[in-house]
């Protein structure tokens, strides 16, 4: 009885890996608390710390002078509400995101299609295709501030010969156009990745209704209008979302290409709150301005996703 009683101890030790050493029942644990452990303890050191962090310094007052801050709850918050700066980089914000999220979705979409086949030769295309993105966006910044340059900028002058454009007015600096100067190098650079979204998005289609669709005579717009774009809409929204969320955050364009300015035509909210931080060292202040950032993009996601019954 004892020998059985000393094997059946055994077998339930060997189950539920009692007496081994605790790294060794961790690595060999079925349960997902030790394996999400150490991603959790990062995501809550790098992501939830920092906000709590700025949420912190939003509530306090800095004096310049003493370079003290004191507890003052709703001094930074009405003071952005009197701060046109503000309200000017709300706008910018919006409107670059905006003017972004069309052109680089209609041209993503529309290279999809064209690059959607298995001809020979698509495959270094779609290669090429991705390269852009792994461009550092300060550097692609760099790239176009010298391609914009009034006096030798390769883009500025064919737009001069075409005449397009007017040598008298820089696209840089010029306080109406150096915004969409900007948004050129977003385009450039990112449109790739919506190419790659809704090329996943075409590959996943069945082929049936579009087979059906040919037996009854529908001819390839029709097919587009009535097939494609229904069945990719959740992978449009999706990749809308991404983008909208990243485009809120622009900085490195805007701090390579024009520090925000001519003036503050190009400040958009990040632009503002790295001004703030950097130039004026007011921590509370640019905190408040970064919550305010972030505020935005979750009101502006969640109607969005309402809209448009985006569920995931």
């Amino acid at each position: 009885m004892v020998e059985r009683a000393h094997i059946a101890e055994g077998a339930r030790r060997a189950v539920t890996g009692t007496g081994r050493p605790f790294l060794a029942r961790i690595l060999s644990s079925e349960h997902p608390f030790p394996w999400l452990f150490p991603i959790s303890a990062m995501l809550v050191l790098f992501g939830v710390y920092p906000l709590l962090y700025a949420i912190w310094l939003s509530l306090h007052k800095r004096n310049p002078v003493t370079r003290l801050s004191v507890f003052e709850p709703a001094w930074n918050w009405m003071k952005i509400f009197g701060d046109q700066r503000v309200w000017g980089a709300i706008g910018h914000t919006y409107l670059y995101t905006g003017c972004a999220i069309v052109i680089e979705l209609a041209l993503g979409l529309l290279i999809a299609l064209l690059l959607d086949s298995d001809r020979k030769g698509y495959g270094v295309l779609r290669a090429l295709m991705t390269l852009p993105l792994v461009v550092p966006p300060a550097v692609a910044g760099m790239m176009f501030l010298l391609m914009l340059d009034g006096s030798f900028g390769v883009l500025s002058r064919g737009l001069y010969a075409m005449g397009l454009w007017s040598p008298a007015h820089p696209i840089l600096a010029t306080s109406s156009s150096a915004l969409y100067g900007i948004l050129l190098t977003d385009i450039w650079q990112w449109t790739p990745f919506m190419v790659l979204i809704m090329m996943a998005g075409l590959r996943a289609l069945p082929k049936g209704p579009f087979e059906a669709a040919a037996i009854d005579g529908a001819t390839a717009v029709q097919a587009f209008f009535r097939l494609t774009l229904p069945m990719l809409s959740k992978i449009i929204a999706l990749a809308v979302l991404i983008r909208g969320v990243d485009l809120f955050r622009i900085y490195d364009y805007i701090k390579v290409m024009t520090e925000g300015g001519p003036g503050t035509s190009t400040e958009t909210l990040t632009a503002y709150a790295g001004a703030i931080y950097f130039k004026n060292a007011d921590f509370p202040y640019a905190s408040t301005v970064a919550l305010l950032t972030l505020i935005l993009v979750v009101a502006t996601s969640t109607l969005f996703m309402k809209i448009f019954r985006v569920r995931f």
